[in-house]
Parts: C-alpha cells; sequence; structure tokens
C-alpha cells in the first residue's frame, strides 16, 4: 500500500465504517492508470456533517455570553456566515466519504486524488470527482528463467584453514628469539616520543610490548623496527597523527627484546585444550559443519534477495514518479527514525560519512525504484501464475498481531477489513508467495558460472525429511484416481 493510500485510509476509514452509511459512488477508468470515483452525499446527510461541522467551529469561536463550545449554529451563522460551517464540513467531509469509496471500490490508489466539487457547495446534495492515479499491471518477460550469482555455500579448506588459524592464534604463546624482527614478531621496546622538544602522553613508556606491522601509533614505528635486532638504538620522524597539528614528532627507541609468536600445531592434545572434542579431526568436522551452516543461511538470503535484483531487471515498463517519490520518502524517513534512536541527527551522520544530503537522496531513488520494480513485478508474477491467497493464510499473518494487541483474531480481522487495510495484507502476503515460487524454480550459480544444487542451501534435517517424502512417495501405492491423473499428465 502506497504511503498516501496508509496515510488517508488510517486517519479517515474508521469513521466511515461507524459513522457513514454504505457511499453512493462509482469508479471508472479513465486513461492510463488513472480512475475517476464520482460520489454523491445526499442533502440530508451532507447536512448532519454540517452540524458537526459548526459544533468544531463554536469550540474554536469566542462569543460573548457563550461559553466555549455552547454557541448555537444560529448564533455562528449569523456572526460567520453560513458558508463557513459548509465549507468546513467540506473539507472535513470529502476525505472521509472519498476513503470509503477507495476502500468499497478496492481501488489501488498511489498518489493523492484530484478531486473537482460537481454540486453542493452551497446547498443540497453533494456529488464529487475524483480523479488519482492507480498502481499500474506490468509485464514482466522472462520471469520464469531467472538466474542469479551466489557465494559457494561448501566450505572451502581455505576458509576452513583460516578459521584453525583464529584458534592457533587465540592460544599462541610468545618465545624469545634473537635475530633480526619480522612482521608479527612482538617486541619489548623503551619508548620516547616528543613535539616540540615535550613528551608526548602515551608515547613515552618503558617495557612497551608491542606488535610489529599493526600500525598502531603511527607506521613509522614499524618501518623503523622492521630488520632491527634486540640492543639496537633507533632515532626517527614521523608525522603527527592528529591532522589538526603541524609538524613533526621525535621518537627515541630502544630495542630490548625479540619475541616470535608461536601457534600451537592442530593435533588431538589442541583440540582437547581449545574445545571439547578428543580429536583434531572432530574439531575440523565440527568447523566445517559451522561454517557450512553459516554459508547455507548466508545462501539463502543471497537468493532471496538476488532473486529480486533479477527480477526487478525484467521490468522495461515506465515506473509512475509517485511510487518512487513516496517510496524514497519512506526510506529517507526510516532512516533519520534509525539514526535517531541511536541520538545521531542527519548532519552528524552527513559529516561522519563525508557524503551530502543529495548524495543520500539520489541513493534512496535508485533503492526506492528497484523496490517498486519489484512490488510491480511480483505482482505480475502473483497474476500470471494464478498465485492466490487464502483465508488460512490471512490469519497465519494476523495471528502475530492478535497475540501482541491480546485480541481475538476475528477481532482483528474485522479492524484491518474496517480500515481499508486487509487489501495490504493480501497484497504482501501474495508477493511473498510470488517470490517462493520463484525462488523455487530460479537457477543458481556461483561465481564461476557453476549450478549450485539447491539442496546444498537446505539444513540436513530438511533434506533429510524432503528425502523421506519422497522416499515414502516411490514406495506408496498411488490411488486409482492417482495413477489416472498420472497418466493423463503423461499423455499431455
Amino acid at each position: 500500500m502506497s504511503a498516501f493510500r496508509s496515510m488517508v485510509l488510517d486517519e479517515a476509514a474508521h469513521r466511515c465504517r461507524y459513522t457513514h452509511p454504505p457511499v453512493r459512488s462509482t469508479v471508472e477508468a479513465v486513461e492510463a492508470n488513472k480512475v475517476k470515483l464520482s460520489v454523491e452525499i445526499e442533502a440530508d446527510e451532507f447536512e448532519s456533517e454540517v452540524n458537526a461541522a459548526f459544533k468544531r467551529l463554536a469550540k474554536e469561536v469566542r462569543l460573548p455570553g457563550f461559553r466555549p463550545g455552547k454557541a448555537p449554529r444560529k448564533v455562528l451563522e449569523a456572526r460567520l456566515g453560513v458558508d463557513v460551517g459548509r465549507q468546513e464540513a467540506l473539507r472535513e467531509a470529502l476525505p472521509v466519504y472519498y476513503s470509503k469509496a477507495v476502500i468499497e471500490h478496492d481501488v489501488d490508489v498511489i498518489a493523492p486524488p484530484e478531486i473537482d466539487i460537481k454540486s453542493g457547495q452551497q446547498t443540497g446534495a453533494v456529488n464529487f470527482d475524483a480523479v488519482v492515479e492507480v498502481r499500474p499491471q506490468v509485464m514482466v518477460a522472462g520471469y520464469q528463467s531467472l538466474r542469479v550469482e551466489i557465494p559457494n555455500p561448501t566450505p572451502t579448506d581455505e576458509e576452513i584453514d583460516a578459521q584453525l588459524d583464529r584458534l592457533r592464534n587465540q592460544y599462541a604463546h610468545l618465545e624469545s628469539v634473537d635475530r633480526e624482527i619480522v612482521e608479527g614478531d612482538h617486541v619489548t621496546i623503551d619508548i620516547e616520543g616528543t613535539y616540540e622538544d615535550e613528551p608526548v602522553p602515551g608515547l613515552t613508556t618503558n617495557d612497551y610490548l608491542y606488535e610489529v606491522g599493526k600500525g598502531t601509533v603511527v607506521p613509522e614505528i614499524d618501518l623503523n623496527l622492521l630488520g632491527r635486532k634486540p640492543g639496537e638504538q633507533l632515532s626517527f620522524e614521523a608525522a603527527h597523527p592528529d591532522p589538526d597539528e603541524e609538524g613533526q614528532l621525535s621518537f627515541s627507541i630502544n630495542i630490548k627484546e625479540v619475541k616470535d609468536k608461536v601457534l600451537p600445531e592442530v593435533d588431538d592434545e589442541f583440540a582437547r585444550n581449545v574445545s571439547e572434542f578428543d580429536t583434531a579431526a572432530e574439531l575440523r568436522d565440527d568447523i566445517v559443519n559451522q561454517l557450512a551452516t553459516q554459508k547455507r543461511s548466508f545462501g539463502q538470503m543471497a537468493v532471496r534477495m538476488r532473486t529480486t535484483v533479477e527480477l526487478a531487471k525484467l521490468i522495461d515498463d515506465e515506473v509512475p514518479e509517485a511510487m518512487i517519490n513516496a517510496e524514497m520518502q519512506s526510506r529517507i524517513e526510516d532512516l533519520v527514525l534509525r539514526l535517531r534512536e541511536q541520538g545521531v541527527t542527519l548532519e552528524q551522520y552527513l559529516s561522519a560519512t563525508g557524503r551530502t544530503a543529495a548524495q543520500i537522496g539520489e541513493e534512496a531513488r535508485e533503492a526506492a525504484l528497484e523496490g517498486v520494480k519489484t512490488d510491480l513485478a511480483l505482482r505480475a508474477v502473483a497474476a500470471a501464475e494464478g498465485i492466490e491467497v487464502s483465508e488460512d493464510d490471512i490469519d497465519r499473518e494476523l495471528a502475530p498481531v492478535a497475540e501482541q494487541a491480546k485480541l481475538p483474531l476475528e477481532t482483528v480481522r474485522q479492524r484491518f477489513t474496517d480500515s481499508g487495510q486487509m487489501s495490504a495484507v493480501r497484497s504482501s502476503i501474495q508477493k511473498n508467495k510470488a517470490l517462493d515460487w520463484l525462488i523455487e524454480r530460479v537457477e543458481i550459480v556461483d561465481p564461476d558460472g557453476t549450478v549450485i544444487d539447491r539442496t546444498a542451501l537446505e539444513t540436513p534435517d530438511s533434506a533429510s525429511d524432503q528425502s523421506d517424502e519422497n522416499t515414502a512417495e516411490t514406495t506408496s501405492e498411488p490411488s486409482d484416481e492417482e495413477a489416472s491423473q498420472e497418466a493423463n499428465e503423461d499423455a499431455q
């Protein structure tokens, strides 16, 4: 549902249901992606709206001799004019009646309407037309043969060894050596750093254990330590790490000891020391399983994301600017809200990331365009494949809402229906089902173009369950009806 549709219907639809009878209205297509709603409000019915308008005005206008809200309509008409109340009624009532007509005709609006009051501005029944842009239907050629690329979900030897090396580094120990310093060594040094002949706090200390190659202070320290030996004295200059400070830092370093980082061998003893396993083979198998689980999970998300990306590329139709702008605005508002929750303003975020508001807007527009294309494409796939939403689907979708609100499911369903939100719920479910349909059929390849068997993305339990189901289907005897159906399918 568009941001505008949600805004209008949320505010007005509840009153539509409980304070107005069904709207006398018609709908007709007037041009590409636009419809005209013609709405009639009978004179007696609108008169009640005028009465309500004068009651609101009575609370706002101060008249001598009357408490706020107690001035009679006749007095207000004499003081303000008859037309004031009617114009106030039109301003308040037309959006409500328009929203009711939108809900009753299930019009999927994507922009504010252009309202033209045909009659009733002065007296009598009110008739108005509302021309509004609606969500277009698009063609998506080629969706049956989508191809998506994801990282191969099978753990590689390099990835397994990298995990083992992380463990080895955690349990490494340092041994003193008498040789030239190489990257990765740990050196014990006395260091003195001065700026304009004054010691710099934090850069002057004795017996400091420093890991060469990390560049944790300034790069010049690492460059000057490499190739040196214990007992040597170093003096050099380096640029100040604070960009606001000019001039050079002067360093004096005494190398006292060089230590080599020794990694333990991956053997059974290592496995027992670092894990609950008794052997190195068991430890390695566990790492493989953990990596496989992580890569499967990432692969599943990647397939879902890449499927929507590739699907959006199939849309050649012009996308309505109203949809793009609404989606773009929604994304920017979401960003601002997330930043606010972290105590950060948009200006601070822009400063920290070195970006401009224009860049943020352009990025949001690109993402919005892809999101709108995906929305339209999924709706098109659902229509083409006859993907429908059942009442059970809706119950499953709304059950968490009912549980959180501590309300009966039927009450929640009725409220969604009354507010015009049920159409959005159905659309959301239908799009998710369409995406699931695509994912089941999409071709999955790795960066080398090798086809990935989708069972590689399934958890062992689900793959085993599917295998059991297939075995049961294979071994069970088909009924006469099933056999007849299979024969017909084979013939076709």
